[in-house]
């Protein structure tokens, strides 16, 4: 292994070819390697450099489409980037199961985004809280001064609340500014009008502002939705009754309850990073709702109703944006919009919850009857044949004896490429 050093001075000012070639050389990539980090696929070295610092080429995922889906009453194909497999075809069956009883039902998912500004040093919370409260109109009146347009579409600074702290390091008084972002994700709308009001609140308050941040908690932006699962779809009561156990083991026990979520962030993280969103804002989001009650707990809920078919509610901070950041700057973003026709963020919200809660079901079921290996290892098969070596008429062929043997060695693989190759049959 050659011997690297990683103390590089201004690498941002070198081009991308540049950049290339140094680490290329630096850590003694094949050809072949900077020929692969030589392809930007759609996008150009200009908007790579744009998006990020030191850039030195792009990386794909596959991008699948999720089918079957309704939602309030209207169809949807779904993007999905992700590189799990057997993903994209859970979500799109738990659909079809779904869409028997109408299929899922979201609510209105509001577009309100929370700034945090701490206040330290303070003399007297008191007189702080009172003089913030007594000036409310006129800090709300200077956030809105900075985004003017937000404002006129009946967006913008909505109102303050205030939280006292004790800390170890003392009390502190943390005002939350209420922005409703309107269909962006928010995040850089309410991290400016924070710092622009910091200030004129240090001075009101006689105190020291350390931090002015959006809270990824997104209370205000809540998305909940409800669908029901036929009980004979499912593969019938018993089916149902291992769902409804494992949603109770997984009530009582986090190191369950984290993987039952994790299921459900498959579906949203995916639709996320197709529409170019933060995927790190949801998961942190996500976790932290399932951490309010002081335990960590599952995210969804299951029950029956009277014909004994499975009802399931999904319940989670969604903060989606449809304007603004990576969803207009990249190509196929822009493409997995249109594929969606979502008119809002609070629409694609609607869309990532149902979505989330037909991956947790798909999951679940999976669990109670076959195992969750079974997708999986189908298309883990293919790939292992063709690392092998497989011709593409083969491929079907050797995943399936690695399937049957239930051996997925790539050695193995490439025994039964070369006997296959030699005429034996298999």
């Amino acid at each position: 292994m050659p011997i690297i050093r990683s103390d590089i001075s201004g690498l941002y000012n070198y081009s991308l070819e540049e950049r290339q070639d140094l680490i290329a050389k630096l850590v003694k990539l094949s050809s072949d390697d900077l020929k692969i980090l030589r392809n930007l696929g759609y996008l150009s070295s200009i908007k790579l450099n744009t998006m990020i610092e030191n850039v030195i080429g792009s990386y794909q995922l596959p991008m699948g489409i999720a089918t079957y889906f309704k939602i309030n009453n209207k169809d949807y194909l779904i993007p999905m980037v992700i590189e799990e497999p057997s993903v994209v075809a859970a979500a799109s069956n738990a659909a079809k199961i779904a869409r028997k009883h109408g299929g899922f039902q979201a609510e209105k998912v509001s577009s309100i985004m929370i700034s945090q500004i701490q206040l330290t040093h303070l003399k007297d919370i008191s007189t702080a809280k009172e003089a913030i409260l007594k000036n409310k109109s006129q800090i709300l009146k200077m956030a809105n001064e900075l985004h003017p347009t937000l404002n006129k579409l009946n967006g913008g600074a909505i109102d303050i609340q205030l939280k006292e702290l004790n800390t170890k390091r003392g009390a502190m008084l943390i005002v939350h500014l209420l922005v409703d972002v309107l269909n962006a994700m928010g995040a850089n709308i309410v991290n400016s009008m924070a710092e622009a009001i910091t200030p004129y609140i240090e001075q009101l308050c006689d105190s020291k502002v350390y931090l002015r941040i959006v809270s990824n908690l997104a209370t205000y932006r809540i998305a909940k939705c409800r669908a029901v699962f036929d009980k004979e779809l499912l593969g019938g009561a018993e089916v149902v009754d291992g769902i409804l156990d494992a949603l109770a083991f997984a009530e009582v026990d986090p190191y369950r309850a984290s993987t039952h979520n994790k299921g459900i962030m498959n579906g949203i993280i995916a639709l996320a990073l197709a529409t170019g969103n933060d995927t790190r804002a949801l998961e942190a989001g996500a976790h932290a709702y399932a951490s309010l009650n002081g335990k960590y707990s599952p995210l969804s809920k299951y029950s029956i109703d009277a014909d004994g078919n499975l009802i399931g509610e999904l319940e989670l901070p969604i903060a989606l944006g449809i304007i603004g950041g990576m969803t207009k700057i990249h190509p196929m973003a822009n493409i997995s919009l249109k594929i969606l026709g979502v008119k809002s963020a609070g629409e694609l919200a609607q869309v990532a919850v149902s979505l989330g809660l037909a991956q947790n079901l798909a999951a679940l079921k999976a669990l109670v009857s076959e195992g969750i290996q079974r997708g999986h290892m189908a298309l883990h098969a293919r790939n292992i044949a063709k690392l092998a070596g497989a011709p593409d008429d083969l491929v079907q062929k050797v995943s399936s004896i690695l399937i049957k043997n239930n051996v997925f060695r790539l050695d193995y693989a490439k025994n039964i490429v070369n006997r296959l190759l030699a005429g034996e049959k298999l």
